[in-house]
């Protein structure tokens, strides 16, 4: 069961506008940035640690290019300025950042997962994570994932490959909730 108290943190992964790009158009869960927003409020009405962790790509193709439209946050994931911005140049966000150092720091023991996607940087993260050795939880309906087309072609649905992840993370290396498990786990 879910448990959150002062040593629990909100992650919100590479909710920029690069993945308003049609590239990203196949999500399996176009409302998940609405669902990051609901749990953003109630983390903050709870006084709860809240990290953003920003992407930016050195390749000018990359729709996280670093001076590309895409770099600002989404709206609905807009940072409060006394909240912690992690900047990330890999898939993962604790390679080259202070992200372990800060969640040390600030003795947090369990990560509260949201942002994009499950199949490239939360799941690196998550792993991550968990040989770090945090408690780790990945908000399913704050994710999404996208269509995979492999070397020979052969195309993934988004809703499998969304699944098939969720069920390899939640092996080992996290637990699943909903928003809904979160906000009644958050404090009053």
């Amino acid at each position: 069961m879910l448990t959150i108290s002062n040593d629990t943190a909100l992650i919100v992964l590479d909710v920029q506008k690069a993945i308003d790009d049609p590239r990203w158009n196949s999500k399996n869960n176009p409302g998940y940035a609405d669902v990051i927003a609901g749990l953003l409020a109630k983390f903050r009405s709870a006084n709860l640690p809240v990290i953003h962790v920003r992407h930016e790509e050195a390749n000018p193709a990359s729709s996280f290019y670093v001076n590309g439209p895409g770099q600002p946050f989404k709206d609905e994931a807009m940072p409060m300025d006394d909240e912690t911005v992690i900047t990330k140049q890999q898939n993962c966000a604790f390679v080259g950042t202070t992200l372990e150092k800060h969640l040390h720091d600030r003795g947090i023991k369990r990560l509260i997962f949201t942002g994009v996607v499950i199949h490239n940087s939360m799941d690196i993260t998550i792993r991550m994570a968990h040989c770090l050795g945090f408690e780790n939880w990945l908000v399913l309906d704050a994710t999404s994932a996208i269509d995979v087309t492999d070397a020979n072609g052969k195309h993934f649905a988004a809703q499998d490959v969304f699944d098939l992840y969720a069920a390899v993370l939640s092996s080992e290396y996290c637990k699943l909730a909903q928003s809904k498990d979160v906000m009644v786990a958050l404090p009053n």
